[in-house]
């Protein structure tokens, strides 16, 4: 909605005047204000339509998740290095589904900006290498494999990575071709 230096201009506009009311004896506005200035701090760290994205997304509502992320103008400006992270990274997840070529820019751009969460990290890595195994690029999807294990501490990712592994052994599908 704001740029991110709006937001904490606002943040410290809120705080200088929570801080006047304080020195009128009027806690409870300071109180107030001090609350109200950490929201504009917490928007400064988590975009808005990011958090709304993810949640679009826990519903399967892709379209909405797009319409969503579009709002951001200028994400480069607009967002501090991790949101740009996972900018790139839902858009990764959402053009997995028609475009693998672009969802690997996307992803490949969310890993090299960082994300906060090691499990958000391994999901990215576990497209990446679904992408590249299907792109017939053995040697990267095994090597982006054994660093989504790595991350993946609480074991979510598990049987995918199983799956995964096992389907790298067996090679490409070769169909008969008849004459």
């Amino acid at each position: 909605m704001f740029n991110k230096n709006i937001k904490l201009a606002i943040a410290a506009l809120i705080i200088i005047t929570a801080v006047w009311q304080f020195t009128e004896s009027n806690i409870g506005n300071g109180i107030f204000l001090l609350l109200l200035s950490s929201v504009f701090i917490l928007l400064y760290f988590k975009n808005e339509f990011i958090l709304l994205a993810f949640l679009k997304l826990r519903k399967q509502d892709f379209a909405g998740a797009t319409k969503l992320l579009n709002n951001i103008k200028n994400p480069e400006t607009a967002l501090v290095r991790k949101q740009q992270g996972y900018y790139n990274y839902l858009h990764g997840l959402m053009i997995s589904q028609t475009n693998l070529t672009l969802a690997e820019k996307y992803l490949k751009k969310a890993v090299e900006l960082g994300l906060s969460m090691d499990q958000d990290l391994a999901m990215a890595k576990l497209n990446l290498a679904g992408i590249a195994m299907s792109k017939n690029r053995k040697i990267e999807a095994e090597k982006l494999l054994t660093e989504a294990k790595k991350l993946d501490k609480q074991g979510m990712l598990k049987e995918q990575i199983t799956m995964m592994k096992n389907q790298i052994k067996k090679g490409p599908q070769t169909q008969m071709r008849r004459y």
